[in-house]
């Protein structure tokens, strides 16, 4: 389940930098998550860090994965 971000984002970067696949990076007018990149941060933490630190609530579920395809990209990206 690759997460996106929705339209209340604040750009205020937060997520940015606990990403530990860099898949968030600035849109035009709010962040984006690359959905190849990103793993729900499965393979690095318990829990979506970038959730965690949303203060906008406003990064949700975006494309179904099962966690074996997130382990697996997580480990395509890290080797």
């Amino acid at each position: 389940m690759s997460l996106k971000i929705t339209e209340d984002c604040t750009s205020c970067d937060a997520c940015v930098s606990v990403c530990p696949n860099e898949a968030i990076s600035a849109g035009e007018v709010i962040y984006d998550i690359d959905e190849d990149r990103c793993t729900e941060c499965v393979g690095a933490e318990d829990s979506p860090q970038c959730q965690l630190v949303c203060p906008a609530d406003c990064i949700i579920i975006g494309t179904e994965e099962t966690q074996g395809q997130l382990q697996a990209k997580y480990e395509a990206l890290h080797g």
